[in-house]
């Protein structure tokens, strides 16, 4: 049985993801930045290292460099130096001798293993071994991180923390990324307020436009947010005209559908051109992707799980393929379901679970209520989509399905 919304020319997620990949490039300017300033940014050239990290042998532990073959289990050793972090010592170490060292420090030449203080007794400079040690043991060798001519980190890489710490530790200072993408931000709808305004009869609070945003917000992308427009080709065509002359891509919730007053498809069609037009998913149908003069536009449906589905699935790959970042493919596993889950073949749905590990190890996952496109609470309460195949129907309880966890977007 296929559903009333599964007409015939719906386009599939998979075609839909082919097809506005294919069109998209990065067209965004490079610029340096401050390294403390590259948090999230977009690495627009390959990072290779200079020097080898750690530069040279060191001590993984506070305790004694010594030679392996001498620090036997009773062994007594004469400690003829110290070594601090930052303070290498010169002298070879011979037979028979030790060097106290510390976190960090360079291991002297002819020392080959760190033993720890605690597996030691000290009587002034004579050390008592109380447990034998391994050849190399607690030593951090030379380039065992990062390597003379390793390339570190690779050209499209979003960075993270760790990444900004990688290129401290290179010297780095100024780092070369793309520059930010603009994008513009419009709902459609009279029956539309701003939150704090009084509704009058028929009136709802505009809330897409707060989920767009907050979801690009962790994008890192300088957003244009034009707010609520009414109902009118004239003024959302001065809106749009506008939007494509400052962002690189123009994102609208609501009038993509096929009521009397969504206007957007025909302002769509009169100043650009649409590349498609409705999904083969759930949420989602009445999505829209095509090009404005000077930039991208994603329309998204009204409803607001089906905005957030799609902003999340189609228009966020949009997005990172554009402002340079490399593509992304989401986790997705295979877990068993615990309760029956409704569907009708003809889309693909997304709907929105909670799984967990069970006492047995097993990846179990359950839907969460009621899955109409307006319960945006849905989302809030969820930790995955499940995603259940187009043809397929319903699911009875123990049954495998696809999950896909929410990623930092979502959490």
């Amino acid at each position: 049985m296929v559903d009333c919304c599964s007409a015939p020319g719906l386009v599939t997620i998979e075609d839909a993801m082919e097809q506005l990949l294919a069109m998209v490039n990065n067209n965004q300017a490079v610029e340096t930045v401050d390294l403390e300033d590259a948090l999230g940014r977009i690495l627009a050239s390959d990072q290779s290292s200079s020097l080898n990290i750690p530069p040279e042998d060191n001590s993984a532990m506070d305790g004694y460099a010594v030679r392996y073959q001498d620090a036997v289990a009773g062994a007594q050793l004469n400690m003829v130096a110290k070594v601090f972090a930052g303070h290498p010592l010169t002298q070879t170490i011979q037979k028979g001798d030790c060097v106290r060292i510390m976190t960090g420090g360079q291991v002297p030449e002819g020392c080959d293993a760190v033993i720890m203080q605690e597996n030691t007794t000290a009587n002034g400079d004579v050390i008592t071994i109380n447990q034998a040690v391994l050849d190399g043991e607690h030593i951090r060798r030379q380039g065992e991180d990062i390597k003379v001519g390793q390339t570190v980190l690779v050209k499209g890489r979003r960075l993270t923390s760790a990444d900004i710490g990688s290129l401290a530790g290179l010297g780095s200072q100024k780092i070369s990324v793309y520059k930010k993408l603009s994008i513009a931000l419009i709902s459609t709808g009279d029956e539309l307020k701003k939150p704090g305004s009084t509704l009058a009869p028929g009136q709802f609070y505009e809330s897409n436009g707060y989920t767009v945003n907050a979801l690009l917000t962790r994008l890192d992308v300088n957003i244009i947010n034009f707010g609520i427009i009414e109902d009118s080709i004239e003024k959302l065509t001065e809106v749009f005209t506008q939007a494509d002359e400052q962002a690189d891509i123009v994102i609208t919730s609501g009038g993509v559908s096929v009521g009397e007053a969504d206007y957007t498809k025909t302002v769509l069609e009169k100043l650009g051109k649409i590349a498609f037009w409705k999904l083969a998913i759930k949420p989602g149908k009445p999505f829209a992707f095509g090009l404005l003069p000077s930039s991208y536009f994603i329309g998204l449906p009204g409803n607001p799980v089906s905005a957030m589905v799609t902003l999340h699935q189609l228009a966020v790959p949009l997005i990172r393929k554009a402002s340079g970042e490399s593509p992304k493919t989401p986790l997705r596993l295979t877990a068993t379901t615990s309760a029956k889950i409704g569907k009708r073949p003809g889309r693909t749905d997304f709907q929105r679970g909670n799984y967990e590990v069970n006492d047995s190890g097993q990846l179990m996952v359950s839907p969460n209520g009621a899955q109409g496109s307006g319960i945006l609470s849905s989302m809030s309460r969820a930790n995955c989509y499940i995603i259940l195949e187009k043809d397929r129907g319903s699911v009875t309880a123990g049954e495998q399905v696809i999950i896909e966890p929410f990623d930092e977007l979502l959490s």
